[in-house]
This record gives C-alpha cells, structure tokens and sequence, in this order.
C-alpha cells in the first residue's frame, strides 16, 4: 500500500517539475474540416495545462494525401468510416479548407506537406519529419538554400525560443484501438508512434480505453506515454454526415466554419451547388443550394413562409 505522505510528496515534486512544451499534431483527411477538428485541440490543451506536466505552445493539422483515398486498406492509417474514393476532395481543396477554419485561431496551423508528397506517408514518418524540421528550426541550423523550402507554413516555429520542443500525435479514440486491427499497423511503428513521441488522446464519456491499453502488452508498457482525456461535452459532428448534408442540399451551418461553407459551395465539393453564393451565404447567415439572387423563381421555392407572408401584408 502507498504511503499517503510518499505519495503528496511526489506530487508536489512533480508540480514543481517545468512543464515540458509540446506541439500536438493531428493527422486526417478533414473531408471537410469541422468544429469537431479544432474542438479537440482546445480541449487536449486545456486538459495538459491543467495537469501541469505540459505546456502546449502549438497545434498543427496535417491534411493526408490524395492517394490516400484510393487504397483499399492504408497500412498505419486509419481510414474513417465510409469514406470512398470519390469522396475525398483534393488536397488542395482540403487545405485551403483547413487554412481557412484557422483563420480564428492564433495557436493552431496547417501544415501541407503530407499533401506535397508523391504519395501517401505512414503515421510514424510524418511525426518524424515534424519532430526533426521542429528541431532545426529552433536549433536553427538549417542551411540557407533549404530553409526556405523546409520552413514554409512553419516559420512561427521560430519565434518559440530555443528550448527543446516535443511533437505529440492528438486523436480520437479510435486510433488508439485501432492498433489492435490485423493487418493495419507495423509492430515498429506503434513503438515508435506511442513511445517516442507519444499520444494525447481524446475519449468520449462511457468509452473504457484504459481496458483497451491494459489488453495491449505494447501499449500497457508504454501507457506513461499516453495521456487519455475525456471529452465530456459530447459532439457527434463528423465529416461523413455533413458529405451527406452537403449532397442533400440541406444546411450544415454551425457544423464548420462560415468561410469553409462558402468555400465548399464556391468549388461545388461534396456535390453542393456551384453556383455564385446569395448574399446572405457571402455574409455567413446561411448556405443554400440555390442562388436566388440568380433565380428569383428559385428563391420563391426555397421560402416560400416569405413569400406567403408578404402577400398576406399586400392584402392588409
């Protein structure tokens, strides 16, 4: 049994220990991104500052590859459920999308270059190039002909000082289970994923992922290295259900960003219209399939509680 006193002691120590900086990546397709995808960077940090071993000083969102979306089985990546081929929009669709969604956000960044690849990456090797493109950049030893071309999209990295910063990959809690999938994941790479680098992990309420770890030699041994954090305000919004919106033409406002709406129905992605939006689209009051600055028959339609009303006021 734990002595009480050993056990405050040791807290305290630890309390007194200088947190260490972290920058937490996220990897997916963010087919569209959404207020889910930010969600958890918020809530990872609030969590890790709370407990005072972490002081994170960045986010990244890494869009994955378009071949991505042509494998029928992606070894160390989870592909997310029902996504098809047709479905994923092109990279540089998903990350002028991404760039957009951070347009808010003075801490979270886009980081493209699994996009620039000539194809997929796995999981482990995009840790591992952030890790090392972090650590030139703080130690500044980058030569002069590459820092330009390694550093772009990354250069408030720069400004973090010179202390040692750790790259964390931030997920859902079904990556963490995933690694129990036949076939999916390279014994090496979960080693090198959970212990090198680590895993902040974001649970929903009634999930039981500690079972999950203690049912994993690999990952039981490695559990100092993953931090699990519940998500208690619970949020069922994914990208597969607002592609489905999207293509009914019914509204996703307040599911993403207003300027990921308009960019979605600017480029007609997810089969939404194309058309030049309404006023109130381009103002972020809503997202309509129809112009009906375009077509006045077709604003008819789309109110037709409007259209009513006013010819109810002509008569009085």
């Amino acid at each position: 049994m734990i002595d009480a006193a050993v056990f405050l002691k040791q807290r305290e120590q630890d309390n007194m220990t200088t947190p260490k900086k972290i920058i937490l990546l996220a990897c997916g397709s963010f087919n569209p991104p959404t207020h889910m995808h930010l969600r958890i960077f918020e809530i990872a940090r609030d969590y890790l500052h709370r407990m005072g071993k972490y002081q994170v000083v960045a986010g990244l969102m890494s869009p994955v590859h378009d071949s991505y979306g042509k494998k029928c089985t992606v070894a160390g990546r989870v592909r997310p459920l029902g996504l098809r081929p047709q479905d994923l929009a092109s990279a540089s669709d998903r990350c002028e999308m991404v760039r957009r969604s951070l347009q808010t956000s003075n801490w979270i960044h886009l980081s493209d270059w699994e996009c620039r690849q000539t194809g997929w990456t796995p999981t482990r090797q995009v840790l591992h190039h952030h890790q090392e493109l972090i650590d030139s950049i703080v130690n500044g030893n980058l030569d002069n002909s590459t820092k330009r071309q390694r550093t772009d999209g990354l250069s408030w990295a720069s400004e973090l000082g010179s202390e040692q910063l750790h790259v964390k990959l931030l997920c859902g809690g079904d990556l963490l289970e995933s690694f129990d999938r036949p076939g999916l994941w390279k014994d090496e790479d979960i080693e090198a994923i959970v212990g090198a680098y680590g895993l902040v992990v974001i649970t929903r309420e009634g999930s039981n992922p500690l079972r999950f770890i203690y049912e994993s030699d690999v990952l039981t041994r490695l559990q100092r290295n993953i931090e699990l954090v519940t998500e208690w305000i619970a949020n069922e919004v994914s990208s597969s259900r607002i592609r489905r919106a999207l293509g009914r033409c019914e509204s996703v406002k307040y599911l993403m960003p207003d300027p990921v709406i308009n960019y979605v129905h600017q480029r007609g992605l997810y089969g939404a219209s194309r058309r030049p939006l309404a006023a109130g689209v381009r103002n972020g009051t809503a997202d309509i399939c129809t112009d009906a600055a375009d077509d006045p028959a077709a604003g008819k339609r789309a109110r037709p509680d409007l259209e009513a009303s006013r010819r109810k006021e002509a008569r009085l």
